[in-house]
């Protein structure tokens, strides 16, 4: 992906993205629901990504534990990056790769989801975790760029950002990860009001 643009390029890119993810509406509001339904039995979700995606991933965890729209019970969600001394143990222990795959088997249980998110759908820690999260009974969903990639192929259902960089692929992702948000407070009948 090239990364290089003006203001107005990239303004004019991130439209034509959003026009693209409208047709993942109908996605997100399933999702959201299913979401809903794991969190309220019980269950948790967990989200990795690396750099910008790992912020998308906490910016996510944050809303479910704390609250998007109006006051709510807060609903079990890890963003894997931020344990630093576990990771940091991980990495020295076991390398990279195994860095969110180790959290997926220590915190996932069948029925659980995993949110993977990799704008190049291609980082191998996500990609680890991902298998991790599958053979462990989790559901995946993946939050990729363009299409084909070995995440969204592997995940399973992926919203992949047909994007040429990857600040726009983010973008993308983070008005993914509102809507999620937003279909999720429908679900459990959350009123309305203002973000955080």
């Amino acid at each position: 992906m090239t990364d290089t643009c003006n203001a107005e390029q990239h303004w004019r890119r991130l439209g034509a993205a959003m026009e693209q993810l409208q047709a993942e509406a109908p996605r997100v509001r399933r999702w959201g629901r299913h979401l809903a339904r794991t969190l309220s039995d019980g269950g948790r979700l967990l989200a990795c990504g690396n750099g910008g995606s790992a912020a998308e991933a906490q910016h996510l965890t944050g809303e479910l534990v704390g609250r998007f729209h109006a006051d709510r019970p807060p609903f079990s969600a890890i963003a894997l990056h931020a344990d630093t001394s576990a990771a940091t143990a991980i990495l020295n222990d076991y390398g990279e790769h195994e860095y969110f795959a180790r959290q997926v088997r220590a915190h996932g249980r069948p029925g659980d989801i995993l949110i993977a998110l990799s704008t190049s759908g291609t980082s191998h820690n996500v990609i680890t975790a991902a298998k991790a999260a599958l053979q462990e009974g989790l559901m995946v969903w993946g939050m990729t760029g363009p299409a084909p990639n070995p995440l969204a192929t592997l995940a399973d259902e992926a919203i992949a950002v047909d994007a040429a960089t990857t600040a726009t692929v983010q973008e993308a992702h983070l008005a993914i990860v509102h809507a999620l948000c937003a279909a999720f407070d429908d679900a459990i009948g959350a009123g309305s009001g203002g973000a955080t």
